[in-house]
């Protein structure tokens, strides 16, 4: 890797993702409202051709991430951005795609970090390795705020970097063998990770999907809930609500059917409650509120967008006894086996910071952060709403679905930042499910926010 002042036009982007962008078009990239003349970009470089007949190992790659297609959506889009940047250098983009938070982490929590990384510098307060699973007053704590009364215990809690981590993590512990389902549109981690795991075929693209994967649709039609009598039967089904990226929210109803149909199919349901915290409806925060969920289904969840804590790093899983494999062998077992092997425990520091986020004033803090959010996303719906587009999402989530009818996702992505200063998300990115979609996202400073809806009105109007 080599830090560049520059970003030439052949650059390809580090990670890969299952949805390739058009090149027709130029290049875009993530984050922030503000404008630059000179940019820093570390940046993955294809071998030049004078390399090529370089010396080599003898060790094979990893055929199944040559099965990936391009780049990893995010990164695909931050690349296109500084484009962007380098083509209208004094252009004041904003950003409201890449789903990072903007707003400062509530003083009550750094407070709590800033004294625990302060007691590290004495012998009274040092302190090394921690458990993996995660110190257990913070283990604890989750257990109380958000699965009280559920049967859900501080030891079968897992406290991590990260929902995304974990993902992986989970998908190491099933193997290359099993078989995968996912809502179509869903988050890429999920389509990913199960590519590199071996646990799917290759990319179709005549239908834009990979061989061996169950997309379940989720549209308006549909109240983008997969009608599951057409889902064909897997060993892992991948579920996220508040859904990123549409929006949408399962009820308790719909939640009893997928449980149900998991249970019919001695299937295993990876539940993401990674925005459960805006849910305004009264819709399950949990999938363990449904009962005999316990049986099937794990739960991961995180606090990036919740306490602010995208960069501070810390999530957890959640994987009941209950949950057996065929073999009667308990999930959690092996879990704890991947967790100990690959991890060694997240950050002190960031625990404190959770052990924080779940006390009174941390609980009352956070709501005030989501309540930010939320108010930015009521913004971004009315508008789009005022100028005819069919919107949906916004209510439990702080992403915003916005339907161009017979538009390639890339083209609008790319009309909106060239015309706007704009950066959205091609809603193809998440999945074929997602053509003719963006993704509008709530995280922003509020200026921005409403300097981005006086665009794209003076744009669409």
């Amino acid at each position: 890797m080599s830090l560049m002042n520059n970003l030439s036009t052949s650059m390809i982007s580090s990670s890969s993702s299952t949805y390739l962008a058009p090149t027709s078009f130029n290049s875009r990239t993530q984050s922030v409202s503000v404008p630059l003349k000179n940019i820093n970009i570390v940046k993955c470089v294809a071998t030049p051709q004078e390399q090529q007949n370089a010396y080599k190992t003898k060790v094979s790659r990893n055929a199944n991430i040559a099965k990936l297609q391009a780049g990893y959506l995010f990164p695909e889009v931050a690349r296109r951005r500084a484009a962007h940047l380098l083509k209208y250098p004094n252009a004041q983009v904003i950003s409201l795609g890449i789903g990072d938070t903007t707003e400062p982490i509530p003083d009550v929590i750094t407070s709590a970090m800033s004294k625990r990384s302060h007691a590290l510098s004495t012998l009274e307060g040092y302190s090394g390795y921690g458990a993996e699973q995660g110190e257990k007053a913070l283990r604890a704590a989750l257990a109380s705020t958000f699965y009280r009364n559920l049967g859900i215990e501080d030891d079968d809690i897992f406290v991590s970097d990260g929902a995304k981590c974990d993902i992986s993590r989970l998908q190491v512990v099933f193997g290359s063998s099993v078989t995968m389902a996912v809502q179509d549109p869903s988050y890429p981690a999920y389509v990913d990770s199960s590519v590199i795991m071996g646990q799917t075929g290759q990319f179709q693209k005549d239908v834009e999907k990979y061989g061996n994967i169950e997309y379940m649709r989720c549209t308006p039609e549909n109240g983008f809930f997969p009608d599951l009598s057409k889902v064909a039967r897997t060993d892992i089904i991948f579920f996220c609500s508040p859904n990123n990226p549409t929006g949408a929210a399962a009820t308790r109803e719909q939640l009893t059917r997928l449980v149900k149909f998991a249970k019919d199919n001695g299937s295993i349901i990876v539940y993401d409650s990674a925005y459960a915290m805006y849910m305004s409806d009264d819709n399950p925060r949990s999938i363990f509120e449904i009962p005999g969920a316990k049986e099937v289904a794990i739960e991961t969840s995180s606090f990036s967008k919740y306490a602010g804590f995208t960069g501070v790093r810390l999530g957890w899983t959640v994987v009941p006894k209950q949950l057996l494999f065929s073999d009667g062998f308990p999930v959690a077992k092996d879990f704890n086996r991947i967790i100990c092997t690959c991890f060694n425990g997240a950050s002190n520091i960031a625990q404190a910071g959770g052990l924080a986020c779940l006390s009174p004033e941390g609980l009352e803090a956070m709501q005030e952060v989501i309540g930010f959010y939320k108010e930015n996303t009521k913004i971004i719906v009315e508008t789009f709403n005022s100028l005819g587009f069919k919107v949906y999402g916004g209510k439990n989530a702080p992403y915003v679905w916005v339907h161009f009818p017979g538009r390639n996702s890339w083209d609008v992505f790319s009309e909106i930042l060239e015309k706007t200063h704009i950066v959205t998300t091609p809603g193809s990115g998440f999945g074929p499910g997602g053509e003719g979609f963006i993704r509008v996202s709530a995280f922003g400073h509020r200026e921005n926010v409403l300097e981005a809806c006086r665009r794209f009105k003076q744009l669409y109007n």
